[in-house]
């Protein structure tokens, strides 16, 4: 009996209201984790889509690469590259590749090509200014700077962010080298970087919240920098100027300078880059001092390819530069479209 009854109050203690457990619930995953989520199933798909290109996937089957239901996939997929699955496929051919060259290659790292265009196709070229740090500032791998970094999403994954008080010095997507701390792989990057620096963290506040009557300093440059890099569909017709502040040697920055007169939406060959910088024959010197550059996307190192159409090499992975190439051809399609079809309208 005593059993019974000590039995039915344990069982009335755990079941009164006031001892009513919380529901067990896992915790929400924050936005930006989500994103880096989003991106790596982007990702994913468009290897798998490369890789059987000649084939013509199904959706059924990409979606199965990226882990989820088609329907779901073609809705994460669309949003994100402004097309669906298939009409991105046609962007990540060799076919596409080769044609960009053989009719723009050489051409759009030409000025009087570059006058015909607007917007989003110049945006590197108009809004993107180098300044080289100083012989001894470059020397001394950055001993007397202060650089303040820190991390955010962008369209291709997370990156980490530097900036001196003279603009961005350095912008990295974030891949492990296989423990899952991307994290501290990237950071492990800038201190390599600069090694003399005085590098600290820093909280990166959205640009919109930055006030305007105050001179630039380094918070400034990166979130301009991120302000474009982050967005989604973005209206690029007037983005925030965006500084770079970079140890380079001369050569280098004579390369990196005329990646910023490749547009949008175009590629060029290592030779087409050598011969801009009046050095033809020298690819193989070019391809160095691109596989040195310190920015990622902001100095579009992305859109020179091997003059077969292959990828080519990529700092942060050939999936990446496919994705990035993939994403921007279709972003400039969609613009060139929409004049077209506002004329038609009735």
């Amino acid at each position: 009996m005593q059993n019974q009854t000590r039995n039915h109050q344990t069982r009335s203690t755990n079941t009164g209201p006031a001892q009513t457990r919380p529901a067990q619930t896992r915790p929400a995953r924050s936005r930006s984790t989500q994103d880096r989520i989003d991106y790596r199933r982007i990702e994913a798909a468009i290897t798998h889509i490369a890789a059987h290109y000649r084939d013509a996937p199904a959706l059924d089957e990409v979606a199965a690469a990226a882990n989820l239901s088609p329907f779901h996939f073609q809705r994460l997929f669309t949003r994100w590259a402004g097309v669906s699955p298939k009409g991105f496929a046609r962007y990540l051919s060799l076919d596409h590749a080769r044609a960009l060259l053989r009719h723009e290659g050489a051409s759009c790292l030409d000025a009087a090509y570059e006058a015909g265009l607007s917007g989003a196709g110049r945006l590197h070229d108009m809004f993107v200014r180098i300044e080289a740090m100083t012989p001894g500032e470059y020397s001394r791998g950055g001993a007397g700077l202060d650089i303040r970094y820190g991390f955010a999403d962008s369209l291709f994954g997370e990156v980490i962010i530097a900036a001196t008080d003279r603009g961005v010095c350095h912008l990295a997507f974030c891949d492990d080298d296989g423990d899952g701390d991307a994290r501290r792989v990237a950071l492990d990057g800038l201190h390599v970087a600069f090694p003399g620096a005085d590098i600290s963290l820093v909280e990166l506040a959205p640009q919109r919240d930055a006030p305007s009557d105050r001179r630039p300093d380094m918070r400034s440059h990166a979130t301009a920098a991120l302000s474009v890099l982050s967005a989604l569909n973005s209206d690029w017709s007037s983005p925030a100027m965006i500084r770079l502040h970079l140890r380079a040697t001369t050569f280098q920055m004579k390369v990196w300078e005329a990646l910023l007169r490749i547009p949008m939406g175009r590629l060029a060959s290592y030779g087409d880059v050598a011969t801009a910088i009046g050095h033809p024959g020298a690819g193989r010197a070019v391809g160095t001092a691109i596989g040195a550059n310190p920015v990622a996307w902001l100095i579009p190192c992305h859109r020179v390819i091997r003059r077969n159409g292959e990828a080519g090499g990529y700092m942060w992975g050939p999936d990446r530069k496919r994705a990035i190439i993939g994403w921007e051809s279709a972003q400039c399609d969609s613009r060139q479209a929409e004049p077209a079809m506002a004329e038609g309208a009735p």
